[in-house]
C-alpha cells in the first residue's frame, strides 16, 4: 500500500482511520526527520492504541476525517502529500464519504497522492469522479483478505 510513496520528499502525511497502528508504524519506520503523520481515528479503543506508540513525528487525533481541514489548520498546516486511507467507504453514507473525498482532494498539495484500498472494485467509479483519470489500481492478493489499492493523483 505503501511503496509508491516517496518518503524522502513527503512532509505531511495524513492517515485516516490508523486502526490498531500497523500502517502507522510502518510509516514512522520511513519518515524523513522533519516530516510529520497525522492520525484521524474516532474509535476509542483504537485512539487509546495509537497514542501508545509515542513518536515524536506522530500527531493522534480523536477526530473524524470530515474534520480533515478544520483539524490541519489548528495544527497551523493547509497541504499534505500524500492521504492514505484505510476507511471502510463502502458502509460510510454517501454524504459523508463525498465530504471526505472532497476534501482529501482540496488538501492534497499538486501532485500529491490518495491511497485507498479496498476488499472491492465497487468504489473506483466514486473516486474516478473525484481524481478524474489519474487513478493506479493493483491488486494484492497476498493481502488477507486480497485487496485492491487505489492510487489516486491530485493533477491540477
Amino acid at each position: 500500500m505503501l511503496k509508491k510513496i516517496d518518503f524522502t520528499n513527503a512532509n505531511v502525511i495524513v492517515e485516516l482511520g490508523s486502526g490498531n497502528g500497523a500502517i502507522t508504524k510502518y510509516i514512522l519506520e520511513r519518515l524523513s526527520p522533519n516530516a510529520i503523520l497525522i492520525c484521524f481515528e474516532i474509535n476509542d479503543n483504537f485512539y487509546d492504541q495509537l497514542l501508545k506508540i509515542n513518536h515524536p513525528q506522530l500527531i493522534v487525533l480523536k477526530a473524524s476525517a470530515e474534520k480533515m481541514i478544520q483539524e490541519l489548520r489548528k495544527l497551523n498546516l493547509n497541504k499534505a502529500d500524500y492521504i492514505i486511507s484505510s476507511l471502510p467507504f463502502t458502509i460510510i453514507p454517501d454524504a459523508v464519504s463525498n465530504e471526505i473525498l472532497a476534501k482529501s482532494y482540496k488538501i492534497l498539495e499538486k501532485n500529491g497522492t490518495f491511497i485507498q484500498y479496498q476488499y472491492s472494485l465497487s468504489y473506483f467509479k466514486k473516486l474516478k469522479q473525484v481524481f478524474k483519470e489519474e487513478i493506479l489500481l493493483e491488486f494484492e492478493p497476498l493481502n488477507i483478505p486480497p485487496a485492491f489499492i487505489y492510487h489516486c493523483k491530485k493533477v491540477d
